[in-house]
């Protein structure tokens, strides 16, 4: 186990507004870390800052990975360090297959070119594990589907980009019981000791296979309190009215 991600004192502003008001976090690989709390709060938030989206201004703290300060890296190069985020709402891009979109961030990550047999393969595999119809990957990416494939295309190209850090907003939204399952279960058997996981979610549904080490509630831009999973139980119990005071 090692030090993967450490974010120190990180404040970030959206549009001159201030959302995330200091925030401390350190993940290490073969962790898996919840970020919980209220609409607003600024976890998608500090999902962009880490991933370098430059709409998300970053005016004090510091982002570390590997141990190398990242905070000025633009976003190309983050992703070639490692890591990934699945978005919350992925849009549809246009006149790209899923496949040839997920070759070709494959070949710029990894720096090398992606034979198409062999790259096929894999993700035919995944796919099925998935459950989707090998069709998808000839379509264009996102395009006319539904909010479950969607989520499930996300899941695939982190499954073939083989990040070190996987970032997922709120991956479970929209999903029935049985896709919820099915996209839980891929992630579990992604991960590993050479990586880590950070979801951001508002159920627990997908944590029955996502066992999480830390927990961490983020109310109006700072952490406020991390445990482990226990911490769940207690905001369902009593939702996040108690942990506001803290906030303050």
């Amino acid at each position: 186990m090692s030090e993967l991600l450490r974010v120190e004192g990180l404040k970030v502003a959206v549009e001159g507004k201030e959302i995330l008001k200091g925030l401390d976090l350190t993940i290490n690989t073969g962790e898996t870390h919840v970020i919980m709390g209220t609409n607003g709060a600024g976890k998608s938030t500090l999902f962009n800052a880490v991933m370098g989206n430059p709409q998300y201004a970053v005016t004090a703290g510091r982002i570390f990975f590997e141990g190398r300060d990242i905070t000025d890296q633009p976003v190309n190069e983050r992703a070639k360090a490692g890591i990934f985020m699945a978005f919350q709402s992925p849009i549809a891009v246009q006149g790209i297959s899923v496949e040839n979109f997920i070759r070709n961030a494959k070949s710029t990550v990894s720096g090398e070119p992606q034979r198409i047999m062999p790259f096929r393969k894999k993700m035919h595999k995944q796919m099925e594990g998935l459950m989707m119809d090998r069709s998808y990957g000839d379509r264009y990416v996102n395009d006319g589907f539904s909010g479950g494939e969607r989520k499930k295309t996300e899941i695939l190209q982190m499954c073939m980009l083989e990040p070190k850090l996987a970032m997922l907003d709120e991956i479970d939204s929209g999903l029935d019981v049985d896709a919820v399952r099915i996209v839980s279960e891929a992630v579990s058997e992604y991960h590993n000791e050479s990586n880590a996981i950070l979801v951001i979610t508002h159920h627990s549904e997908i944590l029955q296979k996502l066992i999480p080490d830390y927990v961490h509630i983020l109310i109006n831009g700072r952490i406020v309190k991390t445990g482990n999973a226990k911490l769940i139980q207690e905001i369902e119990a009593n939702g996040y009215d108690a942990f506001k005071e803290q906030a303050k």
